[in-house]
């Protein structure tokens, strides 16, 4: 199963910004803590509307990553209740839009409202489509035991286990392979 685009990406995005806290970046440091870096991740992202480019701002944004890591932590009828949740509290409207390099996809907030309420509720409308596909095993933590970091799986074997973040499965593999080299001799 593959995603429509806009899932992909904002599944992606959450990943991405998920992976930018402490324990679960590359460094292992928060990686999210100036508003220069927020506006490189959006712009990298392609995130249209409304930016404060303000301390307040960074922090509403800082503040949804452990508000969508929960996402992979629950099971699929807990995540129905968070999705519910953030598209009632947000008032969500879904519409068409089509902006940039990007042709229509759905958007259920207008492109003013700021820019948490905006990423909160693009991520509801991204496990909308997880939840309707049932594809949610997708979603995965990191295998590596030292990593906290998180993924989706879009491979088609459903194989994949380490993230992006630190290099984990190669790292892994060096492991592995130094164990069973160290037990071989």
């Amino acid at each position: 199963m593959v995603f429509a685009y806009d899932t992909e990406a904002t599944l992606a995005f959450a990943t991405t910004l998920i992976n930018t806290s402490e324990g679960a970046s590359n460094s292992r440091d928060d990686e999210l803590t100036d508003i220069d870096v927020l506006q490189r991740l959006l712009d990298d992202s392609g995130y249209s509307g409304r930016r404060d480019h303000d301390e307040a701002e960074l922090e509403a944004v800082r503040a949804l990553r452990p508000e969508f890591r929960r996402f992979w932590e629950v099971d699929r009828d807990t995540a129905v209740a968070l999705v519910n949740s953030i598209l009632r509290e947000a008032n969500a409207l879904p519409q068409l839009e089509r902006h940039g390099d990007w042709d229509w996809h759905l958007h259920a907030t207008a492109a003013d409202a700021p820019l948490a309420t905006r990423m909160r509720v693009e991520l509801a409308m991204a496990f909308v489509d997880v939840i309707r596909t049932d594809e949610f095993d997708r979603l995965r933590e990191c295998a590596a035991d030292d990593c906290a970091a998180v993924l989706v799986d879009l491979s088609r074997n459903r194989s994949k286990r380490y993230c992006d973040v630190g290099n984990c499965g190669n790292r892994m593999n060096v492991i592995a392979y130094r164990a069973r080299q160290g037990a071989a001799g």
